[in-house]
């Protein structure tokens, strides 16, 4: 059963679009596992830019079934205005299949989000704001409404009535804020969007074990990355789902024994959104430079990113919690300016050197990085197609992340362009 898992292994914005793509050629279908609209992707096709959400990537190719998977939640009309922008280029969305099991999101959802971030104060979370997280608690209380509910109107206006009998007192008398009308809302989503999105629900379960068996090639995609995983990322700063590979199990529905290949990927730097611990960031010049050469702005909300060294203790633990098979090293050319290079191989705490992630917060916001110095390129990478292409200097810098890493790097990004990477030997 040819399985593949495209995942993140640092904060997310690490490439994982352009790699999926790449990736997707030879694949029959292209999973999305779990996230929401707060995850965005960039492909750039003959010049030609495409801001991804919820549309897997695979759309992109004529051959692929694209699937989101019951472990997504869904705003219907993001997914619309998504699929619209993409006919509009000429892609065919109609090959789409959307799992009846994903749940939606509601503009309570936006609400809620909106008003609870901004009572955290200082102690706010840096969400996207966009229903994310009260979906997934909607979901996870089981009042969450799902993709097939629209199917059956009488079901999704009871179902609807419940919630609002309970969140509208709640943005009222505790957050101030008008109560929403039920029947504007299931007018918007039985009347507008359940047209458009009716061709698309599928039992998505049964779809991708008729493919497996078939030996038909899927591709199951993560949105975020590792270090925003609910349970094994930086708590509180992290996502409200699972994007660790493990998470394509429950998010799709398939078995660990369904999985034959785990490719990481791992921008050739740190990059971080929003608040939370962040070792190896850099607040000087060094990172504005990677800002700006690496155009390091949300695809989602425009904010900058913070920027850092490459940081080898996160990595291991990300081949750890992923059973990494391999990795794919993005954004190599970001570093080309640069004279000297740091990675981070460890940790101190308190005179204390770890080499591993410390479990405990405290530990890691009081973490000093170790660092080696490695020397720069100082020349254009951006034209390499093949190994020979590179010079001396960065294939050094790539096999000391491979050696601090201990997964082999296949595949290494040299530019935003779909065909800018290069293949390593194998």
């Amino acid at each position: 059963m040819p399985a593949t898992i495209v995942v993140g292994t640092q904060w997310g914005d690490e490439g994982k679009g352009k790699f999926t793509d790449l990736v997707a050629k030879e694949m029959d279908m292209v999973v999305r596992y779990q996230g929401g609209h707060n995850a965005g992707h960039t492909l750039v096709v003959d010049d030609e830019r495409f801001a991804l959400q919820l549309v897997p990537s695979g759309i992109l190719y004529d051959h692929i079934t694209p699937v989101i998977g019951n472990g997504v939640v869904v705003d219907p009309a993001v997914l619309i205005a998504e699929m619209d922008m993409l006919e509009g280029k000429g892609v065919d969305c109609g090959r789409l299949r959307v799992s009846g099991n994903a749940h939606l999101i509601f503009p309570y959802h936006q609400e809620l989000d909106r008003v609870t971030e901004r009572h955290l104060g200082k102690n706010r979370l840096g969400t996207t704001k966009r229903g994310i997280g009260p979906a997934y608690a909607d979901k996870a209380t089981r009042v969450g409404i799902r993709v097939q509910d629209l199917l059956d109107a009488k079901i999704f206006r009871e179902k609807l009535g419940v919630v609002l009998h309970e969140k509208n007192p709640l943005l009222a008398k505790v957050y101030n804020r008008l109560p929403l009308d039920p029947d504007a809302i299931a007018a918007r989503y039985l009347d507008e969007c359940l047209p458009r999105l009716r061709p698309h629900i599928a039992d998505t379960v049964n779809l991708l074990h008729e493919a497996l068996e078939a030996g038909r090639h899927v591709l199951f995609e993560g949105a975020q990355a590792t270090f925003l995983d609910l349970d094994h990322g930086t708590y509180p700063f992290v996502t409200s789902s699972n994007p660790v590979a493990g998470g394509a199990c429950t998010g799709a529905g398939i078995g660990p024994r369904d999985i034959n290949r785990v490719i990481g990927i791992t921008k050739a730097y740190l990059t971080r959104v929003g608040s939370g611990p962040f070792v190896t960031e850099l607040d000087d010049e060094v990172g504005d430079m990677l800002v700006d050469r690496g155009l390091e702005f949300g695809t989602n909300t425009g904010r900058r990113r913070r920027t850092g060294w490459f940081d080898a203790v996160m990595a291991r633990h990300a081949v750890r919690l992923n059973s990494l098979s391999e990795i794919a090293l993005t954004k190599l050319d970001v570093l080309d300016t640069l004279e000297t290079l740091k990675v981070c191989v460890a940790y101190e705490v308190d005179g204390v050197r770890h080499e591993h992630m410390p479990y405990h917060q405290s530990d890691l916001h009081n973490a000093v990085p170790v660092y080696r110095e490695l020397p720069g390129w100082r020349s254009d990478l951006s034209g390499a197609t093949e190994l020979h292409h590179l010079p001396r200097n960065a294939k050094s810098y790539i096999a000391f992340l491979e050696s601090e890493i201990g997964v082999p790097i296949r595949l290494v990004g040299v530019g935003p362009g779909r065909d800018q990477f290069v293949h390593m030997a194998a």
